[in-house]
């Protein structure tokens, strides 16, 4: 990747800067954390007026150094994340961008674009969570619908969602990779149920999901029937490829926070505390090296994402664990008070090695699609 920006992407990002400081100190307060309804109107209001000035469609179409531009400057600025949109944003828009007709495209993409719309997760199970292929929900086919059945766990914001990203056997005599489909359902569907899951830091944004016999279109198929495990990887290389990307600008953000708040209160003077955040700056100046590499990549490869976002998962994960227990240290006992956002953002850290793929899946792809080592048995 040529790291030397054009006079146009200099432009860009210019044009870009402007805008933001002329509409960031007109947004209303931010909401509570912990309230994702109201969070929903506030991330979509944001997403809405991306869309209005024409930067809505930066994740999908532009070019790979226009979007680490535009990453980089709405995180530099403070402004919104995509927040409760994140899995219509980043997965499930993305998925249905590459592998689904036109037809479909025209039906989902623009409202994910304009924040009408809110998707959610349905992949993970009680019994198949890092074995994804275990799924045991099924879809039997009557005529043009599919009859839906099962369970779903750690649905990500299942509670404001308006359709969900579902995996779902649809035939149990196949290979378990060989069985799956790909389909979008409606939450508002008879037969879904809908159960928050309490996080340890006292959020909602996980929840599991029952499904009571929900009829859902054969044309909500994403994929050919049973080739669905094929576009499963498609969105998984999207999460673990470039979901993460404004993240990473966050944590080199949090990381000069961190620095700045040692000098205050005297933590600064540790030499071994000066080492660990002058390596983790390091670390994270590098991932984002990696991450312009792995756009670049997904550009050039037809905007799907390889197996350099396994890389990078894998040692962001733990990258982003270790940037907050250096937090605990500097912050000493406020790192215990839930209601500031150090906190908070450290105990949603602890689950970076498990979601999206857990850190031994990572590897084990590292291992086997990188470094051509056998599968194991």
């Amino acid at each position: 990747m040529d790291l030397a920006y054009s006079a146009e992407e200099e432009e860009f990002r210019a044009r870009l800067r402007a805008w933001l400081a002329a509409v960031l100190p007109t947004l209303p307060p931010r909401p509570d954390p912990l309230d994702w309804p109201a969070r929903r109107a506030y991330d979509c209001g944001w997403q809405r007026r991306l869309h209005d000035a024409g930067y809505a469609d930066v994740h999908w179409d532009a070019s790979p150094t226009q979007r680490l531009i535009f990453l980089e400057e709405t995180e530099l600025a403070g402004a919104p994340y995509v927040g409760a949109n994140f899995v219509g944003l980043l997965h499930a828009g993305p998925t249905i961008a590459a592998e689904g007709t036109a037809a479909q495209r025209e039906r989902w993409l623009p409202p994910v674009l304009r924040g009408d719309e809110v998707w959610c997760q349905g992949f993970s199970e009680p019994e198949a969570g890092s074995d994804l292929a275990s799924l045991r929900t099924k879809a039997v086919r009557d005529g043009d619908e599919y009859v839906v059945s099962g369970q779903k766990i750690w649905t990500s914001h299942a509670e404001v969602a308006d359709w969900c990203e579902l995996l779902v056997r649809t035939d149990p005599t196949a290979p378990k990779h060989r069985g799956i489909s790909w389909l979008a359902m409606p939450m508002d569907a008879p037969g879904v149920t809908v159960r928050p899951l309490r996080t340890l830091a006292g959020s909602t944004e996980f929840a599991e999901m029952f499904l009571d016999e929900v009829r859902i279109p054969v044309g909500n198929r994403v994929g050919d029937e049973n080739d669905g495990w094929r576009v499963t990887m498609v969105t998984l290389s999207f999460e673990r490829g470039t979901a993460f990307v404004g993240e990473v600008v966050a944590c080199r953000r949090l990381l000069g926070e961190l620095a700045r708040a040692a000098r205050e209160n005297g933590t600064w003077d540790d030499p071994v505390l000066r080492r660990r955040l002058g390596r983790l700056s390091a670390e994270f100046q590098a991932l984002w090296r990696l991450t312009q590499a792995n756009v670049s990549e997904a550009q050039a490869t037809g905007g799907v994402p390889g197996a350099g976002g396994s890389v990078f998962k894998l040692h962001y994960s733990h990258a982003r664990q270790e940037l907050y227990e250096a937090a605990a240290t500097v912050l000493g006992p406020d790192a215990l008070d839930l209601g500031r956002d150090w906190t908070l953002d450290r105990l949603s850290s602890l689950s970076y090695t498990i979601a999206a793929g857990t850190s031994q899946i990572q590897r084990n792809i590292v291992a086997e699609r990188i470094l051509g080592l056998p599968k194991g048995r």
